[in-house]
């Protein structure tokens, strides 16, 4: 449930009720808006929230208590009706603003990663992605550079300035990532890591959600509820492809799971058009389609030769289709009512 205070609630009232949820063996997410402060309250047993809602809506300062009936509570649009824009170092992803983050699939080293952070950065991109540690299907691929790499972003964003969004595989990997990384990213196949979810959500930094590729927009949800209870306050959902029966394109990005999420959570939305289609190609036509169907962002993969990539070659960019790819969403996001 949640409980909406009154415009004119003090800081003594809200104690009051966070106090009386503490007694109740309540859990607790405050969202202080302009006008608003709203309490979620999560964890009591089903069969106590009758009573312990009557008594909350008598306490100091409460204008109401409203039940909420997803399993999806604190990133729900009953906890919080309007979207929230999320701030991943000086770049908004959402609010109206569609947030463009490009960079490789992985760190190879400096002078790939500065070339690219100046080559998107003058593209219009507002953020750098980059995989220091990556997630790869065979054992004998390339694993990523690790803490160099992490070091190689961090060089790139004192040169460039860009926020730096980087994949975390591991709990044990999280402290180092929060140290550098201006939003830590979730990977597909982490999706259901519970452990994981609960660690970055205590983390103190935005973190980044990929939808797994054989999930539902629920349990894509759900998943991102794990991240919010552990005292996430900044949250971003990446549609980033599923798996059907298509062999075409690596993935089948799912532009009903953007529209549908919409409705559902306030969370802004990335989608990710290079893994979902695999080919650099169809790449620039759904960005526009995402763009379209009401994506707050986009992440993009470019790398200076993509021919000479350790990893995704074949869906990445060069600079210069980024650059034309970065003209033609303008016209998309002027179109739909956005900022670029």
């Amino acid at each position: 449930m949640i409980i909406i205070m009154r415009a004119d609630s003090t800081e003594a009232d809200i104690e009051g009720v966070l106090e009386r949820l503490d007694d109740s063996g309540y859990g607790h997410h405050i969202s202080r808006g302009e006008e608003r402060t709203i309490i979620g309250a999560i964890g009591a047993p089903d069969g106590e929230k009758d009573t312990a809602a009557g008594q909350l809506s008598v306490l100091p300062g409460v204008e109401r208590v409203v039940p909420i009936l997803k399993t999806y509570k604190l990133i729900s649009r009953e906890h919080h009706p309007r979207p929230k824009p999320v701030m991943i170092g000086p770049a908004q992803v959402g609010g109206g603003h569609l947030a463009v983050m490009a960079g490789p699939c992985s760190v190879e080293g400096h002078d790939q990663m500065v070339q690219t952070a100046r080559a998107v950065k003058d593209a219009g991109a507002c953020a750098l992605r980059g995989g220091a540690y990556k997630p790869r299907s065979s054992p004998y691929d390339f694993q990523g550079l690790g803490v160099e790499g992490l070091e190689h972003l961090a060089a790139a964003r004192e040169e460039t300035g860009l926020p730096i969004v980087t994949e975390v595989m591991d709990v044990r990997q999280v402290e180092g990532v929060a140290e550098i990384a201006d939003c830590m990213q979730i990977g597909a196949r982490n999706m259901q890591n519970y452990g994981l979810l609960k660690e970055c959500g205590g983390a103190g930094k935005p973190v980044m959600l990929k939808r797994g590729f054989a999930s539902t927009v629920e349990e894509w949800l759900k998943a991102a509820e794990y991240i919010a209870a552990a005292g996430a306050q900044d949250i971003i959902l990446c549609e980033r492809g599923i798996r059907t029966f298509e062999t075409g394109t690596r993935f089948t990005l799912d532009l009903g799971a953007i529209a549908l999420a919409r409705r559902e959570t306030f969370l802004p939305i990335v989608a990710d058009p290079s893994h979902a289609t695999g080919v650099a190609s169809l790449v620039l036509p759904m960005a526009l389609a995402s763009t379209a169907a009401g994506a707050d962002g986009l992440l993009i993969e470019v790398h200076p030769r993509p021919d000479q990539a350790l990893s995704d070659g074949p869906q990445s960019l060069t600079p210069a289709a980024f650059s034309d790819l970065m003209r033609e969403v303008r016209k998309v996001a002027e179109a739909v009512g956005m900022t670029v």
